[in-house]
């Protein structure tokens, strides 16, 4: 937006106001200034030139050798998101992999697979991932698409996601929402300065939210308090602390699975919940993330920074869950009968306890030597993870077919199993990256990490069943050219450490945890900043062993580390101003994901499962010419049909969702208040959101239906 201040012509200008002396009063009341235009540029908007995600501390994107797409508040809140799914739609890259209503979301980067144990972090610090990250209190969503080792140690080819969390700032404001279901939602923000120089900043998030879902008797509700903290100790040392706290209690959702093992099931209502018995407990789950951070400048070329960091989640799973169909007639089998029966089990798993702690020390420094520039990171961590739960009581109580409602049954009177470690998993990093500047077009990023692994697993019962100790380079290496200021061109290559899967129930060697793997990437990409929008796009290729149950034959099945899967692909993004009213978010995304070597033929030769070969989003905000302060909002998702099993004999169809909205800002009695609608799936699309598997077994998702939200924000 550009603004135009234009005085009025020929006027005299009373200079005498600005300086002083009678030579001044004398100038004044003779000279006379001809009209002056000031032009100015709106810098809000959708569009982020910085991200902290691809490196140690905070740089452009401009200068980032890596797909990084940054999601700000201003997105957050037209689009009035309250879960991950909701952010993530917004990044073609990105598609839901077991994201059930009622449980923690899990997602694909690249056609890879998140993982919770590693590629989450609120400001840098890795969080335990089996939880649904308040959004009230974040200032903005980062993604890091590939690779990440140097960066993270042990993590997933896929990427790391990175909530960046508010900072005390003097904000007053309330929200206040509902949707066409009866949901209710309020919402503060309160924050400010104080002492004596104002060196002290606080800000709390408080947020109520009634839940009423477009599934059947799966209302739930979540309550969410934060608390940020910034002290300027003095001009070179600053300390910023942390804390949040959720509580979320819904049923969970089950997914549907394919009708004999070959068939997508027809006919299939998004809202009815599959399994249903009156008297199961909803699933809760209690979320604390503490974080903390010291930063203190030696000088104007060093910087050190302390960091540290506690996630803990506590999950009370209790679900009447639907799955196979190995008590109805001769079905036999891990899928719904052919008929769309299905077995109903009574699943318990209270105080299923996963805590992740993490420190970090590094130091920043920029120097020449010998005609180069250097911006040099260097640190150490240490990270710690553990897992305490109980065996699952998981008893089939009864049966159900998806066309009726389920009867009611007895639910199971088997007792809970005792309490126990299955896994303590230890990580220790040496890293150091350095950025060389040969000139102002040439700059190179060489850096790598020492990782030191030491995890234990322990089986069903407690007792150890493997110990692994592994030492481990993690290399990478970036080149940028920048012919001109406002276009940078890179390549790269990483290689990686994932977690070992863990084997399903039904496996030979259930509940196993296997060893970590390597992961490779290469990349290349290109980055344009023109006036106010900014573009973006990748080639990638990425490596990584793959994991899965392998068919033995006569039914049984082993969890291995055989073959790899290899993923290709072209991303392609555009955010900001496209004009003076107009700005936009959108990108897509082209990936051909082929497995080799499994020792498994029917899992190989085509695209992996639940991963489209293109898929594509958009969203645009146009504030109208005629009505102050009036913004349309809308865009759609696409994604391309999908294989649902892994020998890519089943898919799912495409499907286009078209979303619309509006804002209106205006003032009442005073205060600013803003105005949003929502319509998602305007409409009504039925379709097959996710496709993805879970624990060995193969569920499908549908996509929400029409749905209506509306929202008031006061700020005082």
């Amino acid at each position: 937006m550009v603004l135009r201040f234009r005085p009025v012509a020929s006027s005299r200008v009373a200079l005498g106001l600005l300086l002083s002396g009678g030579i001044g009063h004398s100038l004044a009341a003779e000279l006379e200034l001809p009209a002056v235009q000031v032009q100015g540029q709106d810098t809000s908007g959708y569009r982020a030139e910085t991200a902290s995600v691809g490196g140690f501390n905070e740089a452009p994107l401009l200068d980032t050798p890596a797909s990084v797409s940054v999601f700000n508040a201003a997105l957050l809140k037209d689009q009035q998101a309250r879960l991950l799914s909701e952010v993530l739609r917004n990044d073609a890259s990105v598609g839901e992999s077991y994201a059930p209503i009622g449980y923690y979301e899990n997602f694909v980067v690249r056609g890879f697979s998140l993982n919770a144990a590693s590629s989450y972090k609120i400001n840098g610090r890795t969080i335990t991932g089996e939880q649904n990250v308040a959004l009230e209190n974040k200032q903005q969503v980062e993604v890091l698409k590939g690779l990440s080792g140097v960066q993270s140690g042990v993590a997933e080819p896929s990427g790391v996601i990175n909530y960046v969390t508010k900072r005390p700032e003097d904000v007053r404001s309330v929200t206040v929402s509902t949707d066409d279901r009866g949901s209710g939602y309020l919402a503060t923000d309160i924050g400010g300065w104080f002492g004596s120089e104002q060196q002290f900043g606080l800000r709390a998030n408080v947020a109520h939210e009634d839940l009423h879902s477009y599934v059947e008797h799966a209302n739930g509700q979540r309550d969410f308090v934060s608390l940020a903290f910034d002290w300027n100790i003095s001009p070179d040392a600053v300390l910023q602390l942390d804390a949040e706290y959720q509580n979320k209690q819904q049923r969970s959702v089950p997914g549907y699975q394919l009708l004999g093992g070959s068939e997508v099931p027809h006919g299939a209502s998004p809202k009815k919940l599959l399994g249903h018995q009156s008297g199961a407990k909803p699933v809760d789950i209690d979320s604390l993330n503490l974080n903390g951070k010291f930063e203190y400048r030696f000088s104007d070329h060093w910087t050190g920074q302390l960091s540290a960091a506690r996630s803990k989640v506590v999950i009370d799973d209790y679900s009447s869950f639907a799955w196979g169909c190995y008590y109805i007639g001769s079905c036999n089998a891990n899928t719904f009968s052919p008929e769309g029966d299905y077995d109903i089990y009574d699943y318990r798993s209270p105080d299923d306890t996963r805590r992740d702690d993490e420190m970090q020390a590094a130091m920043t420094g920029l120097f020449d030597t010998a005609g180069l520039g250097h911006e040099l990171t260097f640190g150490t961590s240490a990270f710690r993870r553990v897992i305490d739960q109980r065996t699952a009581v998981n008893e089939r109580i009864g049966s159900g077919n998806i066309h009726q409602d389920a009867a009611t049954f007895a639910p199971t009177d088997v007792p809970l199993n005792d309490s126990h470690r299955s896994l303590d998993s230890r990580q220790y990093g040496l890293f150091v990256t350095d950025r060389i500047r040969f000139n102002e077009q040439w700059q190179t990023v060489l850096g790598g990490r020492e990782v030191r692994l030491d995890e234990q697993a322990f089986d069903s019962n407690g007792s150890p069943s493997r110990h692994t100790q592994q030492y481990v380079f993690l290399p990478q290496a970036a080149l940028i050219y920048k012919p001109v200021d406002s276009v940078s061109l890179y390549t790269s290559y990483s290689k990686g450490l994932s977690l070992g899967g863990t084997a399903p129930w039904f496996a030979t060697n259930a509940s196993e945890t296997l060893a970590p793997t390597t992961s490779r990437q290469i990349e290349a990409g290109i980055k344009y900043d023109w006036r106010r929008i900014s573009f973006a796009a990748a080639l990638f290729q990425t490596r990584q062993a793959y994991q899965y149950a392998r068919p033995d034959g006569a039914g049984s099945f082993t969890y291995v580390q055989q073959g790899e899967q290899k993923n290709t692909g072209l991303e392609v993004s555009a955010n900001g101003w496209a004009t003076e009213r107009l700005q936009i978010a959108t990108s897509v995304a082209a990936i051909r994901a082929r497995v080799s070597g499994s020792g498994t033929a029917a899992y190989e030769g085509h695209q992996a499962i639940n991963v489209p070969k293109l898929r594509a989003s958009l969203y645009a905000d146009y504030a109208l010419p005629w009505v102050n302060g009036l913004a349309l909002l809308g865009g759609v998702q696409y994604s391309a049909k999908k294989y649902a099993n892994r020998s890519g004999n089943v898919e799912v169809g495409d499907y286009a969702v078209v979303n619309v909205g509006s804002r209106y800002t205006t003032h009442v009695d005073g205060y600013e208040t803003v105005l949003r609608l929502s319509v998602d799936n305007l409409f009504d699309k039925r379709y097959w959101r996710d496709a993805g598997e879970y624990l060995g077994d193969d569920y499908l998702f549908q996509g929400a239906p029409l749905t209506a939200r509306l929202s008031a924000t006061v700020n005082f």
